[in-house]
C-alpha cells in the first residue's frame, strides 16, 4: 500500500557519476526526498580490494539509512559489482544496483531487434565501462543470466575527460581542441570495441559518467557506420527504482498536494569541488553540500 507521506531515497556513489542516476530518478519519484552521498574522500573504489570496497559501501549505506532512507540506490558500478550482496544482507531496506537494470534494458533492446529482423542473428551487447567494472565481469554475468552474450570494453580515459568537462558538446565549457581530443578517444575505443564484437546490436553505457557523452557516442557510432542502440544504465536504474518503490509500497500515493522531489547532498571530501562538478552531472545546481566523515 502506498504511503501518505513523502518517502526518503538514499543514493550513493564513490564520487559524482551517480548523480546521473539521480538526475533520471527525480522525475519518476514524485515528491520523494533524495539523499545523495558522494564518498569522494575514498575514491576511486575500483583500485581497492573487494574487502575494502565492501566496507566502504556498507558504511556509506548505513549513513544513508540513518538519514531516513527507505530504499538504497547503489549508483556505483564497482560497488554494485562487488558489494551488492553484502549491502542487501546489511540493510533491512530494498537495495537496487545499476548492473541488473542495465543488462535487462540491453536484453530488451536486443529482443526488439530480433523481432524486427527475424532473419538476422540476435547478436550480443557491447558494454563500455571502466577497467574496474570490466575486470569484475559483472555485466557479462548479468547478461548471461538473461541469455545474452556481452563483450566488455574498458575505456579508462573517458572518466577523467568527462570530469574535466571535455564532453564534445558546444556548451561553452570547452573549446574545439578539447572536444576534438575526446572525439578522437571515443573513435579509437569504439572502433576497437566494434572490431572485437562485430555482432553487437546494442551498446550499454556501463559507467555512470558516460551518459554525459551519449550524444558524442551516438554520433561516433553513426560515423563508423554502426548506429547501435545506446542503452543508458542510469536511466534503466531509475526506472527499476520506481518499480521497486511501487512493489514495496514506498511510493507516495499521488494527490493534489504532492510536489517535486527534494535533494540533500553529502560528500566525504571537498564540498566545493562536489558542487562544481556535481552540477554538471545532475544538470542543475548542486548547492549546500554537507561534509561528512565516514572514517577510513
Amino acid at each position: 500500500m502506498s504511503k501518505n507521506y513523502a518517502p526518503t531515497i538514499g543514493v550513493f556513489d564513490s564520487g559524482f557519476g551517480g548523480l546521473t542516476v539521480l538526475r533520471e530518478l527525480l522525475p519518476l519519484v514524485g515528491d520523494a526526498h533524495c539523499v545523495y552521498l558522494g564518498d569522494t574522500a575514498r575514491l576511486p573504489y575500483g583500485s581497492k580490494s573487494r574487502e575494502t570496497i565492501v566496507r566502504y559501501a556498507v558504511s556509506s549505506a548505513r549513513f544513508l539509512q540513518q538519514r531516513g532512507a527507505e530504499l538504497l540506490v547503489v549508483a556505483c558500478n564497482t560497488a554494485t559489482a562487488l558489494a551488492l550482496d553484502e549491502l542487501r544482507e546489511a540493510l533491512p531496506i530494498p537495495v537496487v544496483g545499476v548492473i541488473d537494470p542495465g543488462a535487462e534494458a540491453a536484453a530488451a533492446a536486443c529482443s526488439e531487434f530480433k523481432n524486427s529482423h527475424p532473419d538476422v542473428a540476435p547478436g550480443e551487447v557491447l558494454v563500455v565501462a571502466t577497467q574496474a567494472t570490466v575486470g569484475s565481469h559483472a555485466y557479462t554475468r548479468a547478461c548471461a543470466k538473461l541469455g545474452l552474450r556481452a563483450t566488455e570494453k574498458a575505456c579508462p580515459l573517458l572518466v577523467p575527460l568527462v570530469e574535466e568537462g571535455w564532453i564534445c558538446e558546444d556548451d561553452g565549457e570547452g573549446d574545439a581542441a578539447r572536444a576534438s581530443v575526446t572525439a578522437q578517444v571515443l573513435r579509437i575505443y569504439l572502433s576497437e570495441a566494434l572490431d572485437e564484437a562485430p555482432a553487437s546490436r546494442a551498446l550499454l553505457l556501463g559507467c555512470t559518467h558516460y551518459p554525459l557523452l551519449r550524444p558524442a557516442i551516438e554520433r561516433t557510432l553513426a560515423e563508423l557506420g554502426r548506429p547501435l542502440r545506446v542503452i543508458d544504465s542510469a536511466r534503466a536504474t531509475a526506472r527499476a527504482v520506481a518499480q521497486v518503490m511501487q512493489q514495496n509500497g514506498i511510493a507516495r500515493q499521488a494527490s493534489a498536494d504532492t510536489g517535486d522531489a527534494t535533494c540533500e547532498f553529502f560528500a566525504t571530501d571537498s564540498v566545493q569541488k562536489f558542487e562544481r562538478l556535481g552540477s554538471r552531472f545532475l544538470g542543475r545546481p548542486v548547492e549546500g553540500v554537507q561534509l561528512v566523515d565516514l572514517g577510513g
